[in-house]
């Protein structure tokens, strides 16, 4: 609660009792009717957190120097994240961007093109990074539902001319956020392994949210990374952890790693605070993600039935769902204000696209709510 008294008012000390009295009952009027109105927060999976039982986790984590490689719970999760993607070893960053940057940076160098979709998280969400620091270009491949295909890549390709930027990485991810956390098809991802071997190529996979992927697909984490030389991983998107990712792929790769990782700031200390927050997310919260894609599914239906908005059912997989208002003529930051006034969070994606997605915060009740405030503003 805040108190806020105009400076002229000093000038009336008589009044000015009134005045104090006056904005402490407004704000505290306020706060009666935010805690009386539960939100259904939508907006990311991001914004979950953490349990009683992460949070005894993190309290009881051994801790030591990271810088020094002598956290054992940082290293205990590196290990274990390797293992879960099948690569030889994994390092422990501060976010995702970061990841992404220093598996960019370990694959090329300035001037190097990169392969990757239009809609990806690095080209549109990482302030342009990639450009900045490490000095790549883009060549970007306008896909369907985040994906793209090894012939999109094979005719873009530069011939061995100095007036061309090298053809270097091809960037995957999996799921894919803008298209709605629809997800890349296996059999094509091999293609693409296949052309990258061809020519000289290094393939990354950003799956921040890989381990939805691997619960919708029924497929292990490690058989999706497989055919890629590196892959990232989020541990607050849909884990419900509070901070980190992690790159992984071999040794030596791991090892450049912890060069830029030092060179872009991310080396820290007693660590294992936050490292025990992830050991616990990838231990119990994965399997669980599948009540996040019913209801999402459960939400998306009971939309889609709505006059005024349109959702691609079909490439609904996971957790997130893109609505289009254009139905009904409204744009989506007007939709998302006029739900948030009902309690109900999402996020504008541009124009007339709003997106929600599920997390592990959410109940079924919450997702009722939620389909009530649409109808009752929508319907």
């Amino acid at each position: 609660m805040q108190l806020h008294i105009d400076s002229h008012y000093s000038r009336f000390p008589n009044i000015a009792p009134a005045v104090s009295y006056h904005y402490i009952h407004i704000n505290k009027t306020r706060e009666i009717g935010e805690i009386m109105q539960k939100i259904v927060d939508l907006r990311s999976d991001t914004v979950t957190k953490p349990s009683l039982e992460m949070r005894r986790a993190m309290y009881d984590a051994e801790v030591g120097d990271d810088v020094f490689g002598d956290d054992p719970t940082v290293n205990k999760l590196q290990e274990s994240v390797a293992e879960l993607l099948g690569k030889e070893a994994s390092l422990f960053v501060p976010s995702g961007s970061m990841a992404n940057l220093i598996a960019m940076s370990c694959h090329t160098s300035p001037g190097d093109e990169v392969y990757c979709e239009a809609g990806c998280h690095t080209f549109n969400y990482e302030g342009g990074a990639s450009g900045m620091i490490a000095g790549v270009m883009f060549n970007i491949i306008e896909g369907f539902r985040g994906a793209f295909t090894a012939e999109q890549v094979k005719i873009r390709l530069r011939p061995g001319d100095h007036h061309f930027a090298p053809s270097r990485l091809i960037w995957v991810e999996n799921s894919a956020n803008r298209a709605g956390g629809t997800i890349f098809p296996q059999d094509e991802i091999i293609r693409l392994q296949e052309l990258a071997d061809k020519h000289g190529l290094g393939i990354h996979l950003d799956g921040a949210r890989l381990w939805n992927v691997a619960v919708a697909t029924d497929r292990s984490e490690a058989e999706l990374a497989q055919p890629f030389d590196s892959v990232n991983v989020c541990l607050s998107k849909g884990l419900g952890a509070p901070v980190g990712s992690l790159i992984a792929g071999p040794k030596d790769l791991i090892d450049e790693a912890h060069r830029y990782r030092k060179r872009f700031g991310g080396g820290m200390r007693q660590v294992g605070v936050i490292a025990a927050a992830g050991l616990y997310a990838i231990e119990h919260n994965r399997n669980r993600l599948i009540d996040d894609h019913r209801r999402a599914k459960k939400l998306a239906e009971a939309i889609d039935d709505l006059e005024a908005f349109s959702i691609d059912m079909e490439s609904l997989a996971t957790n997130i769902i893109i609505i289009d208002a254009l139905p009904g003529g409204l744009s989506g930051p007007d939709v998302i204000t006029r739900l948030r006034n009902e309690g109900v969070w999402g996020t504008s994606f541009g124009g007339t696209k709003f997106r929600l997605v599920t997390h592990l915060d959410l109940d079924d009740e919450d997702i009722e709510r939620a389909i009530d405030v649409f109808r009752k503003l929508f319907d």
